[in-house]
């Protein structure tokens, strides 16, 4: 036997053991170090779930992996990458593919956001948003996509926002953004269905996670009432994605802004949410 056919078996020998009948689902989460993805990977180890925890924030990704291999006795493999660069997307499934680590849940949670008028902000901050929340979304689920189809079976979560369901006033690009991950998700849970693969947008409004302070968003009183909590968001997003659901937007007030925005024309809600955001 050739020592390439050697490393070949024990890479399918590696697959195999991590596919066992009766062992927990891989679950990747992206965007872990903070925010929902950090809650995302807390209520998974709670099921007992391994994870593969992706973010560029090395010291957050070790410190959040040594807590819940100490609370839940699972193994949790820790991936710094920066998911804007598409070239590190493949580096990471290559590396998970030699480990024999197949991905069996994929959380695609990475991104960020930035509000003020379009035209007082920096282009390249806009486009860096836009390459990490539409570009690399789409290679992560594209790679790991790939795999699930081979297997038969897998799921997708995509977070995406409330703010995908209308374009607001200086959150011009990061609506935009958003309603691609949206469009992409209702688009894909039909088309990889028939693969055995689900895929489930999550749609939160506005939240508890830091990712205001990042964004430099303004919390307005109107905001300050809608504020959820990340483990609500994040415990809906993963029934809706078990259930094999195609979106969710977690609370009722969220769902009511839902509703709102399909019964009204659009400069009505567009107006009244502009305000909302920013006033």
């Amino acid at each position: 036997m050739t020592l390439k056919a050697t490393n070949a078996t024990k890479l399918l020998q590696c697959v195999y053991i991590h596919n066992m009948p009766g062992k927990k689902e891989w679950v990747l989460v992206t965007g872990a170090s903070s925010g929902f993805g950090e809650e995302f990977a807390r209520q998974y180890a709670e099921k007992g779930h391994p994870l593969v925890l992706v973010a560029r924030r090395l010291d957050r990704l070790q410190t959040r992996a040594e807590k819940i291999r100490q609370q839940h006795r699972i193994e949790v493999v820790v991936e710094q990458v920066d998911l804007s660069d598409v070239a590190a997307v493949s580096q990471l499934h290559q590396r998970l593919r030699e480990r024999g680590i197949a991905i069996d849940i994929l959380i695609n949670n990475a991104g960020h956001g930035l509000q003020g008028p379009f035209l007082d902000g920096q282009l390249d901050a806009a486009l860096a948003m836009v390459q990490l929340d539409v570009a690399s979304l789409t290679a992560v689920t594209h790679v790991f996509a790939q795999d699930m189809r081979t297997r038969g079976r897998g799921k997708i979560l995509l977070v995406a926002s409330l703010l995908a369901y209308q374009g607001v006033q200086n959150f011009a690009v990061y609506s935009a953004a958003k309603a691609y991950v949206l469009r992409l998700a209702e688009a894909l849970h039909r088309e990889l269905k028939r693969d055995g693969i689900t895929v489930t947008a999550l749609c939160p409004g506005m939240s508890d996670t830091g990712f205001a302070t990042a964004a430099q968003q303004k919390i307005t009183p109107a905001l300050k009432l809608l504020m959820m909590k990340p483990a609500p968001v994040v415990r809906a997003g993963i029934r809706a994605l078990h259930a094999g659901r195609m979106s969710v937007v977690p609370g009722l007030a969220n769902k009511a802004m839902v509703i709102f925005t399909w019964a009204t024309p659009r400069w009505l809600h567009q107006a009244i949410f502009s305000r909302a955001m920013n006033s």
